[in-house]
C-alpha cells in the first residue's frame, strides 16, 4: 500500500492546545508540577538545593514511619504489586475486607469500601447516592472530587454559601417534600482550614429529612477522638449517613474510602461506577493505611506533635499580622488578596528554602488569592525558625 508523502491535516483541536493562556502562563511562572529529587523528612531537594516542604498533607508526620514501610514492603513480598483489575471482576483481597472492616469500626460504621485514590472515594461517596431526579445541596467551596460526583451524577444542584447553614435552609423552604434531599459538606476545608459548621447542617437535615455525605480528608487523623474526625469530634457519627476520607493525608499513604451502613455500602457498589470500573487498592498501599491507622491508634505523640507546632506556627503568623482566614486546622493559607502579591510572597519563601504552593482565583473566591501552607508533626524546631525567618522576608517583598 502507498503512503503519501503530505502530512495529514491536523485536528483544529491542537490550535486550542497551543494557544491556551492557563497553560502559557503556569509555564512562564513555573509555580505547579515541580519535580524533587530527594526527600527526607520534611526536606525535599530541587536542581541541587534544600527546600523545607510546607505545602504536604502529612499532617501526622507518618509517611517515613518504620512500621508503615515494613508493612507496605511485606505486603508485595506476599501479594504482588497489584490485584490488576477492578473488584467486581476478579474478587477483592482478603486485605481489602481486613482494612475495610478496621476503618469501619473505627469510624463507628457498619462498613466501608477502600478505593486506589481519594478523590475516586469522595466521587463515588456522590455518584453512589445521588439521581437525577435528586436534589443536592453542595457547599460553594467544596473540593474538586466532590464537583465531579455531582457532576456525574446527574442530580440537580443547589450552591450556598461556605459553611452558611442558614442559606441553605432558605433554599429548602421552597423544595417539594417529596424530592430527596442531599447535602455534600467538608469536615474540614482543605483550602480555608475551616471546620464545617455540622451540627447546624444536622439541625436542617432533621428538620427536612436530608441524607448527609461528609469529605472528611482532612479531618480524619486531625479532629476527634485518636483522629476518627470531624463527626467525632461534634459526636455527631450516627447523624452523618456517608463518610469519605483519603488516604493521602494523615495516614501519609495513597486511596481513600467511603464508610456508611451496610446498607448504604451495597447500594453504592451496585450504583457507582467509580467502585465498579476501578481498579482495587493495591496490596502495599492497603497494608501501609492499615499500618498508619494502628499508629494512630497507638502512638498518640505524633498528635500531639502537630498540635505543638501548629501553635507555634499561629503564633508566626499572627504577630506578622498575615491573615490566615480564620483557620482552625493545620490547613492555614496565607490571604494576600492579589495575584501578584502572592506570586512575590510565593518567590520570597522559594528563596529562603521554604516550600509552598499558590491559589489563586478562580480556585478561590475573588480576592482571597493565596500561599495555601500545611503543618506537619514531623516539622522541627530548626524546620519552624527558618519558617519564621522565610514569612518575615517574604512580607517585606509585599
Amino acid at each position: 500500500m502507498a503512503f503519501p508523502f503530505t502530512k495529514s491535516k491536523e485536528s483544529p483541536l491542537w490550535k486550542r492546545i497551543r494557544s491556551d493562556d492557563s497553560t502559557r502562563l503556569r509555564l512562564k511562572y513555573d509555580t505547579y508540577y515541580h519535580i524533587f529529587e530527594h526527600q527526607e523528612g520534611t526536606r525535599v531537594w530541587k536542581d541541587g538545593k534544600e527546600y523545607i516542604m510546607l505545602s504536604s498533607n502529612d499532617y501526622l508526620g507518618l509517611s517515613n514511619h518504620p512500621r508503615i514501610k515494613e508493612a507496605g514492603i511485606n505486603a508485595i513480598k506476599k501479594w504482588g504489586s497489584s490485584t490488576t483489575g477492578a473488584r467486581l471482576a476478579n474478587g477483592g483481597r482478603i486485605f481489602h475486607q481486613e482494612l475495610e472492616e478496621k476503618l469501619a469500626h473505627f469510624m463507628g460504621k457498619e462498613a466501608c469500601h477502600v478505593f486506589s485514590a481519594g478523590y475516586l472515594a469522595c466521587a463515588s461517596a456522590v455518584t453512589g447516592f445521588a439521581e437525577r431526579k435528586d436534589l443536592i445541596l453542595a457547599d460553594k467551596n467544596l473540593h474538586s472530587s466532590l464537583w465531579s460526583g455531582i457532576q456525574l451524577s446527574g442530580a440537580r444542584c443547589e450552591r450556598f454559601a461556605h459553611n452558611n447553614a442558614s442559606h441553605a435552609a432558605e433554599i429548602l423552604e421552597d423544595e417539594e417534600k417529596g424530592t430527596n434531599k442531599i447535602f455534600v459538606l467538608e469536615g474540614v476545608y482543605s483550602m480555608e482550614g475551616h471546620i464545617a459548621k455540622l451540627p447546624s447542617f444536622v439541625e436542617i437535615a432533621q428538620k427536612y429529612n436530608a441524607f448527609i455525605i461528609l469529605d472528611d480528608a482532612h479531618g480524619f487523623g486531625v479532629l476527634g477522638e485518636k483522629g476518627k474526625g470531624t463527626v467525632d469530634h461534634f459526636k455527631m457519627t450516627d447523624e452523618v449517613d456517608v463518610i469519605c476520607s483519603s488516604f493521602s493525608k494523615s495516614l501519609a499513604g495513597a486511596g481513600g474510602f467511603v464508610a456508611s451502613s451496610r446498607d448504604g455500602i451495597d447500594y453504592m457498589r451496585s450504583h457507582s461506577k467509580q467502585t465498579i470500573f476501578s481498579a482495587a487498592l493495591s496490596p502495599a498501599s492497603c497494608a501501609s493505611a492499615q499500618a498508619a491507622l494502628d499508629i494512630m491508634l497507638e502512638e498518640p505523640e505524633h498528635a500531639e506533635r502537630l498540635q505543638k507546632n501548629l501553635d507555634r506556627y499561629r503564633s508566626i503568623l499572627y504577630n506578622l499580622e498575615l491573615d490566615t482566614w480564620e483557620s482552625e486546622t493545620p490547613a492555614i493559607p496565607i490571604v494576600l488578596g492579589e495575584k501578584e502579591k502572592v506570586y512575590y510572597f510565593w518567590k520570597a519563601l522559594l528563596e529562603k528554602g521554604i516550600y509552598a504552593i499558590i491559589s489563586i482565583a478562580p480556585g478561590v473566591p475573588p480576592g482571597k488569592d493565596l500561599i495555601r501552607t500545611a503543618i506537619s508533626a514531623s516539622h522541627t524546631e530548626e524546620d519552624l525558625d527558618r519558617i519564621e525567618e522565610a514569612m518575615v522576608y517574604a512580607k517585606s517583598k509585599i
